[in-house]
């Protein structure tokens, strides 16, 4: 693919500013751990593999700088730089994933010069970097055989390129489909409130080339009714072990009324976004964000009165029995979840 999300460049992190997307493709070098955290924060690069890389690589921004050639101080560093990251964003797994690749391999080489446990942290954050752009491969490989030619796909929110290194998972999925010479046919959610369907997929489906339209949220239920709808790809930002699903708000919207209508509904998520801490989707932190999101377009026009009282959850679980599949880059697991998830943890691909 053309588009890089996050790279490291000239000494710093390189990213492309989503909040200036379609009007205008603008990539920034962030040099500082703060201004990667607010970068984070504001959505200026989103998506939970991209996030991975990022709080990686945020880690090494973070302790660069430690002037101190002791293991104790360098470590209590380490973990007050970890902290500041782990507080940019609760609900993504891969975020704290990045965090926790970052300290293991500082701790396992905690014998080694601080110098060089500098250079091994980031060498593990350009390491998740290839990683994801090959899983999200696998991903697609794999995903790519539930879709027949002349599919129609809808999916929400920005699960590609922009959400990843450089190719995406759910989009992973059509974009795989498409160089395996099938016509695939995409509708995407506008994504309310900040619009990531509209603003990000739709742009980068179509500097693709693929066959994309853009819809109102709550125009899906009429879509599928009209049988123009064959399955429902989406992200995910945290699985729990027996497949509950964390996602941009209005993913188990469209989940419920894929099993109103009989149509498959999947997620697509690398094996890095499972956590196996949590049991279920209710022990998913869901991240509660800006009510000016909400009452502004884009934080800019004011579409609410002064005071309106504000519900901004920036993600909903959908339970995995609404799940007709989730695709891995380790294969596609099928219920039973619980099971078949431990299976493929284990080393077995599900297929």
């Amino acid at each position: 693919m053309n588009i890089r999300t996050i790279d490291w460049k000239n000494n710093s992190v390189r990213i492309i500013d989503q909040t200036k997307l379609p009007q205008k493709l603008v990539y920034i070098d962030i040099g500082r751990l703060e201004g990667l955290c607010r970068a984070i924060k504001i959505l200026q690069v989103r998506g939970a593999p991209a996030l991975g890389a990022a709080a990686a690589l945020g880690v090494y921004l973070g302790i660069r700088n430690y002037p101190g050639s002791d293991w104790p101080g360098f470590s209590r560093k380490l973990k007050a730089v970890a902290k500041y990251i782990a507080g940019s964003r609760p609900t993504a797994r891969n975020l704290f994933w990045g965090i926790e690749r970052a300290c293991a391999v500082a701790l396992k080489n905690n014998k080694q010069p601080i110098s060089k446990i500098k250079r091994i942290i980031l060498a593990e954050g350009k390491k998740i970097m290839r990683e994801d752009a090959s899983s999200c491969r696998k991903i697609g490989f794999y995903g790519a055989k539930l879709l027949k030619h002349n599919s129609r796909v809808l999916t929400i929110c920005n699960a590609g390129i922009l959400a990843t290194i450089d190719y995406g998972t759910a989009l992973g999925v059509i974009y795989s489909a498409c160089a395996q010479g099938k016509k695939i046919k995409v509708f995407s959610c506008e994504t309310r409130p900040l619009l990531q369907g509209s603003r990000l997929s739709a742009w980068e489906l179509n500097r693709q080339g693929v066959d994309i339209t853009m819809i109102a949220d709550n125009t899906a239920a009429h879509l599928m009714a009209e049988g123009k709808v064959d399955l429902v790809i989406a992200g995910a930002d945290r699985i729990a072990a027996n497949g509950d699903s964390a996602n941009k708000i209005g993913t188990s919207n469209l989940a419920i009324l894929c099993k109103y209508h009989k149509i498959p509904f999947y997620i697509a998520a690398p094996i890095s976004t499972f956590d196996f801490s949590i049991k279920s989707g209710k022990g998913i932190k869901i991240e509660m964000r800006n009510s000016g999101e909400v009452t502004r377009i884009l934080l800019k026009k004011e579409i609410a009165p002064p005071g309106a009282n504000v519900l901004n959850p920036a993600f909903d679980v959908t339970a995995n029995h609404l799940i007709s599949a989730i695709i891995t880059d380790k294969g596609i697991i099928r219920p039973p979840y619980i099971r078949n998830i431990s299976k493929i943890f284990k080393g077995n691909k599900c297929v």
